[in-house]
């Protein structure tokens, strides 16, 4: 067994996307090849109605797979195909936009105004780029959620862990993502397949995840370097954690806990084209799917 060494760790940044949503970035329209199959991430997480409200009115996509996944409040979805939706706390959607889909997403807070999610986009290989659009929605109570003895818990948003499968499947670049809760004070690992890419994104508490030359770990604070050990410590709240190469992940909670999200997939390897919502592998595709916005043949027919 081999601990991924912390090869980042990375403050989401704080931005606004669609009609004036605020939300954190922990990354995305970076270099694409650093979290390959992985290209954004977001975490949309308000208190204030008047900051999310007016959601991500209609938008095209082309190319990619988004996964929204809910904690609090709800997302209701509508398409140019006519598939409409909400998705609420807990549940997870896989859209694959493929070919070409114009969507809008309107999120509504709970009843004290809180709203909370997150969206990852997947890259499709250029096999699957124009492949039919669709979607994969789950409720909460549907995604398996494994309390290990020592009070872990893990919940499988997408792929297998701990013998516990979701329902979720046929995605691009076979993903693992995991929600996972370590009580105070519990130390637990966690195996990941050698020839992933992985990352944690940090949301709740704070801990310490193992680096490969000091197994004592990183902490969530401060920055230490010595000769041989350099170890960059960050904030629990909204971080990344990009790891190296391994096959498993080592975290200590603090005393308040640590919640995070583990993810990881298999690189696809391929030459990216990218403007904004649209992701191809060649600069003329790119141009193909503009021309494709302006003269209304972006959403092909149904096959």
């Amino acid at each position: 067994m081999s601990i991924r060494p912390v090869a980042e760790l990375r403050p989401a940044t704080p931005t606004v996307e669609g009609a004036g949503v605020k939300l954190h970035r922990a990354f995305g329209f970076h270099n694409p090849k650093e979290l390959d199959p992985f290209l954004l991430f977001d975490d949309f997480r308000n208190e204030r109605p008047e900051d999310f409200e007016k959601g991500f009115p209609w938008h095209p996509h082309r190319g990619i797979e988004t996964i929204t996944y809910v904690l609090s409040g709800t997302v209701t979805h509508a398409d140019s195909l006519g598939n409409t939706g909400t998705l609420g706390a807990g549940s997870v959607q896989w859209m694959t936009a493929g070919s070409g889909i114009m969507h809008q997403e309107m999120p509504e807070g709970n009843a004290s105004g809180q709203m909370h999610g997150f969206q990852l986009w997947g890259n499709l290989p250029a096999s699957l780029k124009m492949t039919a659009p669709r979607y994969q929605d789950m409720e909460g109570s549907e995604l398996p959620e494994i309390i290990d003895d020592d009070g872990t818990r893990v919940k499988v948003i997408i792929g297998e862990f701990w013998g516990r499968k979701s329902p979720v499947d046929g995605i691009a670049a076979d993903p693992q993502y995991l929600d996972i809760q370590v009580p105070a004070g519990v130390k637990k690992t966690f195996r990941i397949d050698t020839y992933r890419r992985a990352f944690a994104y940090v949301f709740d508490g704070s801990g310490r995840f193992a680096d490969a030359s000091q197994p004592a770990g990183v902490l969530l604070e401060k920055e230490v370097r010595g000769e041989e050990v350099n170890i960059r410590d960050m904030s629990g709240d909204r971080t990344l954690v990009r790891f190296g190469t391994g096959d498993e992940v080592t975290v200590q909670a603090g005393p308040e806990g640590l919640r995070f999200l583990l993810i990881s997939g298999a690189p696809i390897k391929e030459p990216v084209a990218w403007h904004g919502p649209i992701v191809m592998n060649r600069p003329e595709e790119l141009r193909q799917a503009m021309a494709d916005l302006r003269n209304g043949t972006f959403v092909k027919p149904a096959h």
